[in-house]
């Protein structure tokens, strides 16, 4: 699979294309530049705009086979003089977001609140590409260079920006500079950011779900908007080591039958891909607490889980299966954290609300709430 570049590496080479047509009066519609993971980035130079102080370029992000929201962005480029020569007699760069690029409204994150949302390794990427021709045309002025994308405030929308406090854009982001296909890393990074946010805002309990399914049951029952908790996706095992590491004191797992059956069975990744055994240890429950054999078998022949769960009820013996599913969920979470964390875990179904929760739940429910 072809692999791309980042909003960062987009953000250097336009700043280096714009810095060069700046100091040197010729214009550039090619540049290269070594991304931090070695791989050179030949990108084509766009939409120049060139005046006595400033020129403006943009480069389109092309995320490879990544299905990246941004791809087809214009990062622009603004390269400006501040002055000829600084006090230093050597160059130096300011960098700040221009329109469509997020700023920063919260801790935690890469960069402090109010600033703009370009984080470390690409501003580390910029500054170096722009003080090399600066070096080469032997300038020792000020320069300010600004990012900017045209179409970022619509595409922040559809990016995990709004949850991360990120406000009016895009994020320029990347830390190797290209986007490798399909990465599960990068789900991972956004995990950890969200954990780190929590961290920062003093949080001692981790309130984490694998998804939005059970939001209107919460929001109705407990007064609590799902949204508001750590999205881990299927990476429960991975969040909960992540967890660990910031050192939370507790956390609390709350998802739908669906996904928490499988960890049941101590699959700490929840994808299909890593296997579907939902049935098999609805059945497994099911027998171990006493339902006939003909409810096990209507249960193996069951599409979803919550048609499962009917199966039981019509048994009369939901309470009895569902305190032994979360024992045995239990068991394995507590096994993941290895005493590190106290774990907290409620499993609800669309369809019939919530059907389990440990002691602790409710009690760390009102600390995250």
């Amino acid at each position: 699979m072809r692999f791309g570049f980042t909003t960062g590496s987009c953000a250097a080479a336009g700043s280096k294309a714009a810095v060069f047509m700046l100091l040197s009066g010729k214009e550039k519609t090619g540049i290269k530049i070594l991304t931090p993971k070695g791989i050179e980035f030949n990108a084509e130079i766009l939409d120049i705009n060139r005046s006595a102080n400033s020129v403006s370029c943009s480069v389109i992000k092309d995320g490879g086979d990544d299905p990246d929201i941004t791809t087809g962005a214009h990062i622009v480029s603004k390269v400006s003089v501040l002055s000829e020569e600084s006090m230093e007699k050597t160059p130096s760069v300011k960098i700040k977001g221009g329109i469509g690029i997020g700023t920063v409204t919260k801790p935690g994150l890469d960069q402090k609140p109010g600033e703009a949302a370009i984080n470390r390794v690409p501003r580390q990427m910029i500054e170096k590409e722009v003080l090399e021709v600066c070096s080469l045309m032997d300038f020792n002025g000020e320069l300010l260079v600004e990012i900017s994308c045209p179409e970022g405030i619509e595409l922040a929308e559809k990016t995990f920006n709004p949850r991360l406090g990120i406000e009016g854009g895009i994020s320029v982001l990347g830390t190797s500079g290209i986007v490798e296909p399909m990465s599960s890393q990068a789900i991972l990074d956004t995990i950890k950011v969200e954990l780190n946010q929590q961290k920062a805002l003093g949080r001692k309990t981790a309130a984490v779900t694998p998804g939005n399914y059970g939001q209107e049951f919460m929001l109705r029952t407990y007064g609590y908007d799902l949204d508001k908790s750590v999205k881990c996706s299927n990476f429960i095992g991975d969040t909960i080591d992540m967890a660990a590491e910031l050192g939370f004191e507790k956390l609390l797992l709350t998802g739908h039958i669906g996904k928490l059956i499988k960890v049941s069975g101590g699959m700490m990744n929840t994808h299909s891909k890593e296997g579907d055994c939902r049935m098999e240890l609805m059945s497994a429950a099911a027998v171990r607490c006493g339902c006939s054999l003909e409810c096990v078998k209507k249960i193996l022949q069951c599409v979803t889980t919550e048609e499962a769960v009917q199966k039981i009820i019509d048994e009369q013996k939901l309470e009895a299966v569902m305190a032994h599913v979360l024992e045995r969920i239990m068991f394995f979470l507590n096994k993941r954290s290895g005493g590190k964390m106290e774990i907290g875990c409620m499993v609800y179904s669309n369809q019939f609300g919530l059907l389990a929760k440990t002691e602790n739940a409710e009690e760390m429910l009102n600390q995250c709430r």
